[in-house]
């Protein structure tokens, strides 16, 4: 019962790839054991940037759960729900909207930096971005405070969002009255995964990412592919295994045989195509578990709408806790 809260989720935009895995999910099953923790599949915050394509979010929402469960979230421990069918949240967004300015908002880094990159949906100087998308900062503090998030699990390129939900709070308890909880939030060792192109973030839409979910076939096409050491043309030529994408990999990975590779890369000793060779099943290895857990749900369909049913069943209790309170506090409780 005095266990804190922690929210984090996913956009049900595609599988989760080991970025993810690093970044956010490995972190997670450790965190279940000491927090309360709320997972949150961000569908609306997902149609923000894919509002032609509803149906790329809805038939992915599934995948985001299978990739969670997969990796060793405990549902009997972890609360996993549909952001969308939490309306507290839509009421919250609401009321903090009056606590924001535009200009504000576009200061956000994290905003600035995604308008940039989305310059196909919002033009070259982001002169169509919708209001949607520029005001999800504002949904993203209603997510936190509708759970009492109290730590957040983030990446370096989310703080500017969660000091914006700090923001928030601080200015609706100030009005209000102590009502909201203020988070903190917690940067993970990994919170950035490099892509395969030795992109320094493995995305979707990048092309560069290992999936959870990818077969043998796959793993071992995309790590033949992937960049090394350029300066090392022949076998047998000495190599810099800090500038080889393999071998940041094997890292991850291969932390039984790191001091050989290193070793046997630097002197000449070890072959490119016998390195990743090495990774494909060393890969393979690592993600078996995750797989064969996925594959446990996949075969079971009813019992993943049941834990997500549930788990949105008990995110729509806590939220109208806290909409109880931030009502009263608001004077709009009107016939309670």
């Amino acid at each position: 019962m005095n266990k804190k809260n922690i929210l984090t989720g996913d956009r049900p935009t595609g599988r989760l790839h080991l970025g993810h895995y690093f970044g956010s999910l490995k972190q997670r099953v450790m965190l279940q054991e000491e927090y309360n923790t709320y997972i949150i599949i961000a569908d609306v915050q997902a149609l923000t940037d894919n509002f032609e394509n509803p149906e790329k979010v809805r038939k992915n929402i599934r995948e985001v759960v299978l990739d969670n469960l997969a990796s060793g979230i405990d549902p009997k421990k972890t609360i996993i729900f549909v952001q969308s069918m939490i309306p507290q949240i839509a009421e919250l967004t609401v009321f903090y909207s009056n606590l924001v300015t535009v200009s504000r908002l576009y200061r956000n880094p994290t905003i600035k930096t995604e308008i940039g990159q989305k310059q196909h949906l919002f033009g070259s100087g982001g002169e169509s971005v919708t209001y949607g998308f520029l005001g999800y900062p504002v949904s993203q503090a209603a997510d936190i405070t509708a759970f009492d998030g109290a730590l957040i699990p983030v990446g370096e390129d989310q703080i500017p969002l969660i000091e914006q939900t700090k923001e928030i709070v601080r200015k609706f308890n100030r009005i209000y009255g102590d009502t909201l909880v203020e988070p903190e939030y917690m940067v993970g060792s990994n919170s950035r995964i490099k892509g395969l192109d030795g992109n320094e973030k493995m995305g979707k839409s990048l092309g560069n990412a290992i999936y959870l979910s990818d077969d043998e076939e796959t793993i071992s096409k995309k790590i033949m592919s992937a960049i090394t050491d350029t300066n090392k043309i022949k076998k047998d030529d000495k190599g810099n295994p800090d500038n080889c994408m393999v071998y940041y990999y094997h890292k991850l990975v291969s932390s039984n045989n790191l001091e050989t590779i290193n070793k046997e890369c630097r002197n000449g000793s070890r072959g490119c195509v016998s390195c990743k060779k090495e990774l494909i099943e060393n890969m393979i290895n690592f993600l078996k578990p995750m797989q064969e857990r996925r594959k446990y749900y996949e075969d079971r369909p009813e019992l993943v709408d049941e834990i997500l049913q549930n788990g949105t069943s008990k995110a729509l209790e806590k939220a109208e806790e806290v909409m109880k309170r931030v009502r009263k506090n608001m004077k709009i409780d009107y016939f309670s």
